[in-house]
């Protein structure tokens, strides 16, 4: 979902509209996740399982981006924790431990917000 110029909320605003997807007619509330995903008692290299997860998400279509410590995600609510679910289950359904550490910025009336957030940084950081 997108927001239009004529629609482009106020970053200062305590609440925002809540908008509706026109395709479901539901409520639309962007949510930005930052998730880990890890097996536990499978030795000191995670990567290789780490990964695993990680395809997960980014075969979901959800615009995602992996750092050293997170995979962030970004779409309705909804959307995102389903992925989550997918990805943590790629391993436990595998049989292992597994670890989820996952954060939730729920911010109604946003989008775009992998890319706004830190160019606003930025912006700020450059004054």
């Amino acid at each position: 979902m997108t927001t239009t110029t004529n629609d482009v909320p106020d970053r200062k605003a305590v609440r925002q509209e809540v908008p509706v997807d026109p395709e479901t007619g539901r409520p639309y509330i962007n949510t930005v996740a930052a998730v880990a995903i890890a097996p536990s008692g499978v030795g000191a290299e995670l990567s290789e399982y780490v990964s695993q997860a990680v395809v997960v998400i980014r075969d979901s279509g959800l615009p995602n981006e992996t750092n050293a410590m997170f995979t962030n995600i970004e779409g309705d609510l909804d959307e995102v924790l389903r992925v989550v679910r997918d990805a943590t289950m790629k391993l436990a359904g595998q049989g292992y431990r597994t670890g989820v550490t996952l954060k939730l910025d729920i911010r109604p009336g946003f989008s775009g917000q992998l890319a706004e957030k830190p160019q606003l940084v930025d912006s700020i950081l450059s004054e």
